[in-house]
């Protein structure tokens, strides 16, 4: 949609563009006799925009930068690949997340929906996305935000937002609309020609789980309205400006009218740039260096509780530069390894245990996921050891085959992993059938593509080609229940290895390597020999 267009639909509901809110940033001087209380680094507080920007947090961007790390040119580029893949007449409606409520009035900290950040860099709740083919244009494409607009109630509770402003001042979007116009917009964005497609994200939902979703079941006058605005072979403009916008857009999902962004938008963000390496890299070794301080915690609190490995693996990633946790720490000690989701962390570690933390930091949008095993004591068992190096050797081995001339996928590697840990097990006194590995020992899967996300690109195939650019996690695991197929000295045990590689043209380059995970180094890193 032309920024004409957009205009017009705004003049027929009645909405106008809000003027500009200026906010002076000059230092005031407070006068008490012969005092001056002003204070020079007191300019850039509060903040006068909705995230960081490098007049505001200089520590955290370089001039040029839009978001820590990522210069705007990078964002620019993404958008550009984004409209070329879906080729002449295509048009995106990508929604920003929410504020997640915790209880009542008590929120969550806010953190932006992946795609729509990976297209804008914009970090405010409740923004939508509009990108819209336009090859005679220089971009070859027009870019639209719909954001929060300023408001001094807001202001006063949460800090300053971006504004529509900021939006094209800061963001580069060629139009900028407060984000209270969207549902007078939809029927015109959504009014598509025979030539033209419609693609689609709405913000993510809160859980995965279909009970935790809410249900609203419409009115039988908004039911026949909606049908009647997605028939397929007629479009009304008759609609309520009151209707929630993520409303419009799934009825248009559920329709012929609107195609999912995410698959193509998420074949292009699984090939990582230099940048996004870089910044991965960074997580990676943050948490790497977190998982050595927990490891010499461990063997000086034997009697500890698991919660305080956690938080002195949050604590060490937080005094490093990380914003949050990419995931809940899994910190298993004992038999609770035998859980490959144990997060409840609030056991007591015993002396003799093994200690399996699966734990990474999320640093600028970016996600690191490393696993490490090790002993309480310092030093391993016969059996520990033994039972660890068999999936030592697994985890090696599948890294090994991570070459990008090699034309690997998913599924290839998590077979290569069963094969390699049957063969590592037989030769520790394991007495295996085929499938034991499988459906018993080893349950879950090697892989997963890593990124802004933890489980990155869901809709990636398993069985596609792994290309350079592509990370993944490598995560073999053994889990020996208390049965008596198994040897009697290995019950109990859980051990779980993962590191993170990337697919480059020199091999696999391995994101986690500053993490010990060699017998020595582990053993060195328990010990406080090992820094």
């Amino acid at each position: 949609m032309t920024g004409c267009v957009l205009r017009s639909a705004l003049r027929r509901a009645g909405a106008t563009r809000p003027a500009t809110l200026t906010r002076s940033c000059a230092r005031q001087s407070i006068q008490s006799g012969r005092r001056n209380y002003a204070s020079a680094s007191s300019i850039a507080k509060p903040p006068k925009y909705g995230q960081p920007h490098p007049s505001t947090h200089p520590h955290l961007l370089k001039p040029g930068e839009l978001t820590p790390g990522v210069p705007a040119e990078e964002y620019e580029q993404r958008r550009k690949k984004l409209m070329e893949s879906l080729g002449e007449g295509a048009r995106v409606i990508c929604m920003g997340g929410t504020v997640r409520l915790m209880s009542q009035s008590i929120f969550y900290r806010f953190r932006q929906a992946t795609d729509f950040y990976y297209l804008t860099g914009f970090h405010e709740p409740d923004a939508t996305l509009v990108l819209e083919s336009q090859p005679s244009s220089p971009r070859g494409y027009k870019y639209s935000l719909f954001v929060p607009p300023k408001d001094a109630h807001e202001t006063l509770w949460e800090g300053e937002r971006c504004g529509v402003e900021g939006a094209t001042s800061i963001f580069g979007a060629d139009e900028a609309y407060p984000n209270t116009s969207l549902s007078i917009m939809l029927p015109s964005l959504l009014s598509i020609s025979s030539d033209q497609r419609l693609y689609a994200s709405l913000p993510p939902k809160p859980s995965p789980s279909a009970s935790s979703q809410p249900f609203h079941p419409p009115s039988p006058r908004r039911r026949s309205s909606l049908l009647k605005l997605f028939s397929p072979s007629s479009f009304s403009t008759e609609l309520n400006p009151s209707d929630p916008p993520h409303l419009l857009l799934a009825a248009a999902l559920t329709s012929d009218l609107a195609l999912p962004l995410e698959k193509p938008l998420q074949q292009i963000r699984m090939v990582k740039s230099a940048i996004e390496i870089k910044m991965m890299k960074r997580a990676a070794q943050i948490s790497s260096a977190a998982h050595t301080k927990v490891m010499r915690a461990a063997n000086a609190k034997a009697g500890a509780r698991e919660r305080e490995l956690e938080a002195i693996f949050e604590f060490e990633c937080n005094m490093m530069g990380s914003e949050r946790q990419a995931y809940v720490p899994v910190v298993a000690s004992g038999a609770n390894a035998l859980v490959i989701h144990y997060t409840r962390n609030d056991c007591t570690l015993d002396k003799d245990d093994l200690v399996l933390i699966d734990a990474g930091c999320e640093y600028n949008m970016y996600t690191s996921d490393i696993t490490r095993t090790f002993p309480v004591s310092g030093k391993f068992t016969a059996p520990q050891r033994d039972l660890y190096e068999a999936v030592l050797n697994a985890q090696k081995e599948c890294i090994r085959r991570c070459r990008v001339e090699d034309s690997v996928t998913l599924s290839e590697l998590h077979r290569s992993s069963c094969s390699l840990l049957l063969e590592e097990l037989r030769q520790i006194g394991f007495k295996l059938t085929v499938g034991d590995v499988e459906r018993t020992l080893y349950p879950h899967f090697l892989s997963h593509h890593l990124g802004s996300d933890l489980h990155d690109c869901p809709t990636r195939d398993r069985s596609a080609t792994l290309v350079e650019g592509n990370v993944i996690s490598i995560e073999p695991g053994v889990y020996v229940p208390f049965d008596n197929r198994f040897p009697t000295a290995f019950h109990g045990l859980g051990i779980r290895i993962e590191d993170e590689v990337a697919f480059t043209s020199d091999g696999p380059m391995v994101l986690s390597a500053n993490a010990p995970k060699e017998i020595a180094d582990v053993e060195g890193a328990c010990q406080g020999i090992l820094e």
